[in-house]
């Protein structure tokens, strides 16, 4: 790095909310629910990043949203979703999904299989505009085109394929493998922030775990690489 400052803030994820039931094990990076901690209210427009896994058979019955950017983001197992769109699918590791919650939405997301764990995050980004009409999109991104670098999963302009989302965010997926390395530039009038979704990386000489995130204010250059196998998402903010 050949910055004389740093611009970054490591999150343990071990310092996360925590909320487990019987068929629900739910962390959480950012207040949420019952867990409130002022210093952890979100960062830019990034409001909400719950890590669950949710036992077989098991799953949130129909509530609503509204005035939200909600991504689903699947690491293993499947989701089923249902909303009052009529829209009806099964969200498969790999996959992006966003429901923009606009005016209002309910919704059902279960776990269809009567034998595997769903393990899945779930996040929230505040809308640049109110009372949206609702939509719903979802999209398939091959593991190929995440192996060794970031894919861009989704992006308020839609390009390159990702799926849109009503704020100046790109997210990027990756996954990474043994001696894989990832290069990111975060420009000076940008932030990021890094959440390291499965196993364990290297951040700029920082061991990081699954659970971790990296708040990053302002310019800075990242190199992420594992000594195994690793799964991140890489948020781009305005």
């Amino acid at each position: 790095m050949t910055q004389n400052t740093i611009n970054y803030v490591i999150h343990d994820g071990n310092a996360r909310g925590h909320n487990h039931i019987d068929w629900l094990n739910s962390y959480h990076t950012f207040s949420f629910s019952s867990f409130y901690d002022p210093k952890r209210m979100g960062f830019r427009s990034l409001r909400v990043i719950n890590d669950d896994r949710i036992a077989a058979g098991a799953g949130f019955p129909t509530h609503g949203h509204k005035d939200m950017e909600i991504l689903t983001y699947v690491l293993s197992g499947t989701v089923e979703h249902k909303d009052s769109l009529g829209t009806g699918s099964v969200i498969f590791p790999g996959e992006a999904q966003v429901m923009s919650a606009g005016t209002g939405i309910m919704h059902s997301e279960f776990n269809p299989s009567q034998t595997e764990e769903l393990h899945l995050l779930q996040i929230w980004i505040l809308p640049n505009q109110q009372s949206i009409k609702p939509r719903y999109e979802q999209k398939a991104f091959p593991m190929s085109e995440k192996q060794g670098k970031l894919r861009l999963i989704a992006a308020e302009d839609g390009r390159d394929g990702a799926v849109t989302i009503h704020q100046d965010v790109s997210l990027y997926a990756g996954i990474l493998a043994a001696g894989d390395v990832v290069n990111y530039h975060v420009q000076n009038h940008r932030y990021a922030w890094l959440q390291i979704a499965k196993g364990e990386v290297i951040f700029n000489n920082h061991a990081l775990k699954a659970g971790d995130g990296v708040e990053i204010t302002g310019e800075e250059k990242l190199t992420i690489s594992t000594n195994s196998t690793a799964e991140i998402l890489l948020f781009d903010l305005g």
